[in-house]
């Protein structure tokens, strides 16, 4: 615990378990231990990457005020699982008719000559929850082999180094799987139109075929006519001879 002369911050530092593509929050909370109102406002060093809630807040004396930071999802894991990004508390004395939307920049501006109070915070990443085992107790066939963490709950820069490596190593599978599902559905879609062009081909041949047969046998009946009439007019001839 931090203890100022006008708030205790619990915890001291913001622990994230650390896990890609989540959000993850964690939560601050801070006492008025004065017998005045104070002012408060949190800032960071990384503003796009966190959401505070609420930000800026008055606390009523002898009164706690519960505030939540959200990191954003992200999409890769740091190097060694270190995290760089701090935070920063301001406090001040209000007076009792000053409320969170009357908070602003000068009050917590210390050339102005106001006192303020401030209290830094670091962010450390964590291993997330294990889920529980369904082994029973005291066999260890079959159990998930686990990172080891330290006494204060953090994994070592090694471990953590094996971490990222784990979510790299699935990320990768991840893309692999799909690209692979795109080229079958690729090649099914390609296989497809062959077998539909064969049929289309197959079609127009048979038609060539049946206009074929048509000609060919047209062409001897128009012979067989025309040698029929020629026989008539030569016997009519013939007979009148």
């Amino acid at each position: 615990m931090s203890a100022g002369e006008l708030l205790d911050i619990e915890p001291q530092e913001l622990q994230f378990p650390f896990e890609l593509r989540k959000q993850i929050s964690c939560s601050l909370q801070l006492l008025n231990k004065t017998d005045n109102y104070v002012a408060f406002k949190v800032k960071t060093t990384n503003p796009k990457k966190y959401c505070v809630r609420p930000n800026t807040g008055v606390i009523s004396p002898r009164s706690t005020c519960d505030v939540r930071v959200t990191m954003q999802a992200q999409m890769e894991a740091p190097a060694d699982m270190q995290c760089k990004d701090k935070f920063l508390l301001q406090s001040v004395v209000a007076s009792s008719e000053v409320s969170a939307k009357d908070i602003s920049p000068e009050m917590f501006n210390k050339e102005a000559g106001n006192q303020v109070e401030e209290c830094k915070l670091r962010v450390v990443y964590v291993a997330p929850p294990m889920p529980p085992s369904p082994v029973r107790e005291g066999s260890e066939e079959g159990s998930s082999p686990r990172a080891p963490v330290s006494d204060n709950g953090h994994l070592h820069a090694s471990e953590h180094t094996a971490v990222s490596r784990n979510y790299v190593d699935t990320q990768e599978l991840e893309d692999n799987s799909s690209e692979a599902t795109a080229q079958i559905s690729k090649l099914t879609n390609e296989k497809n139109s062959v077998i539909q062009q064969n049929k289309k081909l197959q079609q127009e041949l048979e038609m060539l075929r049946h206009q074929s047969s048509g000609k060919s046998s047209g062409i001897p009946l128009v012979y067989i006519i025309l040698v029929g009439l020629v026989g008539l007019i030569l016997g009519y001839f013939i007979k009148r001879t």
